[in-house]
Formats: C-alpha cells, structure tokens, sequence
C-alpha cells in the first residue's frame, strides 16, 4: 500500500460474506486507511451469500496447491474461530460422500487421496457397516466421511462482519450501486446511484456482476459469468432427523457439479439440493426468475454453447429434477430410502456465479485479476464463503506486498 501514516482512501464493492471479510481484513491490517463496504442492496448478503446451504466445506475435491485447497483449508479454521468468538452456530455434523457402485466407488478414492494430500482432518473410508454406523438411514456400497464438515448461518456471519467494519469507524454505504469504474494514474472513480466518488484503491467482490464490472473498468472480458440456480427444497418436519448430518453424491466428472444431496441446516431443519442448471438471470431467486438482458448475455456467449454441446447428457438429467420434485427427491432417496413418501416445499433458489473461458470451460480456481489501483475477484464459487476470511487475508497481504506493507 502507499506511505506509512497516510490516509489511503479504500473501497470494497460488494457486501456479501467476502466483500465484508475484505473490508474487515483491510480496517484491521491497515489502521490508518479510510475503507467504505458499498452494496446495492439495502441489507448485506443479499446475493450468493444469503442464498446457499450454509456448508463450512473441509476441501476434498479441489487440485492440492491450488488456491481453492490452501484458502479453503486455512478458511475453515478462520471461520471457526471467528463464529466461536461471536456465539455465532457452528456445527460440525459432518459429512458422508456415498457411492453407490463400484464405479463411484473408485472415483470416491481420488477424492480420497486429494483429501490427504489437502490436509483434511479425519477422513476415512467406510465400507456399508460404516455408513450405517454413522448415517442409520444411508444406503450405499462405500463412503469417504469428513467429521470435519460443519454447518453455519453465513448471512449472520456477514452480518458480524460489517458491524466490525462499522465499529472500526468505516463506512457502510448501501442501496448505492456502482454504474462504472474509472482507473487513473491518481485515483479510482466510482460513478453510483448516490453520485460519483473517488478511492485511492478499489477491490470488487461482485459476485454475479464480476464480469461487468471488470470489463467496464477496461479489463478483460474474460472470464464471463454465466449463472447457474441450484434449487432447494426443505423436508417435512418428520424427517428433521433422517441425518445426522450431510449425505452427498460423489461427482460426476462428466459434469461440473456435486448434483442432489442432503444437507442438514444450522437450525436443525432439512434441506435437499441443490441441483445444477443454466439460471434465467443472474439475481432472481423467486419463480421463473427470467431477467432478458440476462439471458441474452448467456445466448450469446459462444463459450457457453461450447459447454453445452459437451454437458448435454447432464444437462438432461438435470432438468428432469428441475420439472419435477418428485423426480428431485427420487434422486435423494438413492442414497436415503427411508425419505420414500415424504414431501417438501420448495425454498428459494441459489445463483452460482460461476467464471466460464471462451472454450466452455469452467474456471475451477479461484481468480483474482490484480490492477495498478483496482482488484477484482473474477471467480469466487463454492467453497468461496467457507474461505471467505482466507481470500480477504490472501487479497490484503497481496495488496500490501506490492507496495511498502503500510497504509
């Protein structure tokens, strides 16, 4: 950052977990700073944070030395202190990675292996005697469990978040949406709904927006978002306690996502899902949830229709539980037969913004694109919120080393 003792004026965009996990990180690192948290919504985690399972992720499936193993690993850790120290619910329950064949049975030891090889705590395979050990209601032919899988309220994390922002004596500016972001060799300019404002530095966590922003401020176009909604569906009151904690497929690598699973919340109810398909807008959580402007971006990504073309299977499959619950909750009753014959309401989607290259490929990693005066975080998806307090340590102390460390 710039000289010792001076007043660095910092904006962070975007007030979800890893916007106020920036801002937080920047006021206790850089004292001398002046940082605003700027959110177009009127509330924090409005978006991706507010919507999502509330799953601490121990970090099985990502490429060991990538940032998403490191940051996920020491976000866990992180996350667990800071919940402890507010009185915030933070429950390790654990999860179990079921197989149902033997062909998902072999993949389940690559997980495995990357699991080791990552660093987390207690993982085992189980044969049919351990899962039902652990999981009474589970069925299948091999499991990798993590006892380290926990559950949280991420939006109240959030929460906590931006009250330290705010008590540290910076600012929270909401209902004002950034237009375009202006990068000089003096300054950074932000044009907004509440008029214009000038930084000395901007970092943009915005999610869905990522690429808009980014592109608008004269970077890359690339990497692109392209939304996905998982939908969620919450189980009758009489199957709170079919789990104990998390049952999950194992992924299929001929598809990007985990596909259904159960998911134990915070507050003890059950959830089943998400599952994985091309949303209609990037930020609408309700019915049809079809934004044109949206659509049209996604239409005519070529990127997208290349990933099409090589997800077409998937995608099929995808959509019949989209159609119909029954079919979504028959996915989850092959690894749960006992959920045969219970109902549930459908709950509010999740938007995934997930980064997509020019070939169709989905950016794995997380991305972080470093400028002269503004960053801006491309890819943050899943598990972006469990290393959410890692990403805003990794961006700061990244930030700090290109210039003399003070603020």
């Amino acid at each position: 950052m710039t000289g010792a003792g001076a007043t660095e004026t910092i904006a962070v965009i975007g007030a979800g977990i890893i916007g106020c996990a920036v801002a937080r990180e920047l006021s206790q690192q850089f004292p001398h700073a002046s940082v605003t948290l700027i959110d177009k919504e009127k509330n924090v985690a409005g978006h991706q944070t507010g919507h999502n399972s509330g799953v601490v992720h121990a970090g099985l499936y990502y490429e060991p030395g990538g940032l998403k193993a490191r940051l996920c690993r020491r976000g866990v850790h992180l996350l667990k202190d800071f919940c402890t120290e507010r009185g915030l619910p933070y429950v390790e329950c654990g999860k179990l990675v079921v197989a149902l064949n033997e062909q998902e049975e072999s993949r389940l030891g690559d997980i495995y292996e990357r699991a080791l090889a990552n660093g987390v705590p207690g993982v085992q395979m189980l044969g049919p005697a351990g899962i039902t050990d652990i999981e009474p209601n589970a069925h299948g032919v091999a499991a990798l469990q993590s006892p380290g899988t926990a559950i949280v309220d991420y939006a109240a994390v959030t929460e906590a978040l931006a009250a330290d922002v705010v008590s540290a004596g910076h600012e929270l500016k909401l209902d004002c949406e950034v237009r375009a972001i202006s990068e000089r060799a003096d300054g950074v300019t932000l044009q907004t709904t509440q008029g214009e404002f000038r930084f000395d530095r901007v970092i943009v966590c915005a999610g869905v927006q990522a690429d808009r922003l980014a592109h608008g401020a004269g970077a890359s176009a690339e990497p692109s978002i392209v939304p996905f909604f998982g939908q969620y569906f919450l189980l009758e009151p009489a199957y709170r306690g079919v789990l104990n904690g998390l049952v999950y497929p194992v992924p299929d690598p001929k598809y990007p996502f985990l596909g259904v699973h159960l998911t134990k919340r915070f507050d003890g109810e059950m959830m089943v899902g998400p599952n994985a398909f091309l949303s209609l807008s990037r930020e609408g959580y309700h019915g049809l949830g079809l934004n044109p402007k949206d659509l049209l971006e996604t239409l005519t990504n070529p990127g997208f229709w290349r990933f099409a073309a090589k997800n077409m299977g998937s995608a099929v499959r995808e959509a019949r539980t989209v159609l119909s619950k029954k079919m979504f909750l028959r996915e989850a009753q092959k690894y749960v037969p006992a959920l045969e014959g219970a109902d549930a309401t459908r709950m509010t989607r999740g938007i995934r913004a997930q980064a997509m290259d020019g070939s169709g490929a989905l950016v794995d990693d997380f991305r972080i694109d470093y400028g002269e005066r503004v960053t801006h975080i491309r890819n943050a998806p899943s598990p972006g919120a469990t290393s959410s307090l890692a990403i805003a340590e990794y961006i700061v102390s990244s930030l700090a080393a290109k210039g003399d460390g003070s603020a």
